[in-house]
């Protein structure tokens, strides 16, 4: 009956002499019998059970859990199961990563990358996972067309109500207090209605306003938020 040194069956199966000493450490895969001089000899069992470790480790599958898996006598559904909604959730944070890189590089400088990458950790760290996960799907069902263009209405809204502003129109007044309710229905767009978002988004603006003012260009300090509060109270 055949039998593999170390070395040989490290060639054999791609795998590197420590990765071997390793699992025999382990007592993952541990050699069947020894030389009288002490060296490992692997028999055709250990071999077949070192294929199946390697074929369980591609699937991603830890040592702990190849161990697990291997020690089982019944099915090895659960295991595949939880490794396959493990690899899923992955996959949707790969997804989600290039959707934004690819957001990113659409058309922006250097100098905007950056200054969008720290608008968005300065976001990230006002909301939960699973906010982010929400606004991250409202604003992917939306599509970028949408987005845009619901953007696009947020920045005439603003356009009006400084007009307002400047004119000294009360925030009382019916029209003002319409452009907050449309402020409000814009911004619902976006959050869903969520009283946590829309919490988390108020105490990123508080303690953020002069960075996010700067990248959506107009000025904190102008009393506009103020003012629309001032005419939502009205309504």
């Amino acid at each position: 009956m055949t039998r593999w040194s170390i070395g040989d069956l490290a060639k054999a199966s791609g795998l590197t002499v420590r990765t071997l000493h390793h699992y025999d450490e382990i007592g993952l895969v541990v050699a069947s019998e020894r030389t009288t001089s002490g060296h490992r000899r692997y028999t055709p069992d250990d071999v077949r059970r070192l294929y199946q470790v390697r074929s369980l480790r591609q699937l991603g599958l830890s040592l702990d859990e190849v161990r697990s898996a291997l020690s089982r006598s019944d099915s090895l559904r659960p295991i595949f199961q939880a490794q396959l909604a493990a690899l899923t959730a992955q996959a949707q944070q790969v997804e989600a990563l290039r959707s934004r890189l690819t957001a990113l590089l659409d058309g922006h400088t250097t100098e905007s990358l950056l200054s969008t990458l720290e608008m968005m950790s300065v976001h990230e760290s006002y909301f939960t996972a699973d906010q982010l996960t929400d606004l991250r799907s409202r604003a992917a069902a939306l599509g970028p067309e949408a987005v845009e263009a619901l953007k696009a209405s947020w920045l005439e809204l603003v356009k009006q109500l400084r007009q307002h502003m400047a004119d000294g129109t009360p925030a009382t007044d019916p029209r003002v207090v319409e452009l907050s309710r449309q402020w409000d229905a814009l911004g619902a767009r976006f959050t869903g209605g969520d009283a946590a978002i829309q919490a988390a988004a108020q105490r990123s603006w508080d303690e953020n306003k002069a960075s996010i003012s700067a990248q959506i260009g107009w000025p904190a300090d102008d009393g506009l938020v103020d003012y629309v509060t001032q005419a939502r109270a009205a309504q």
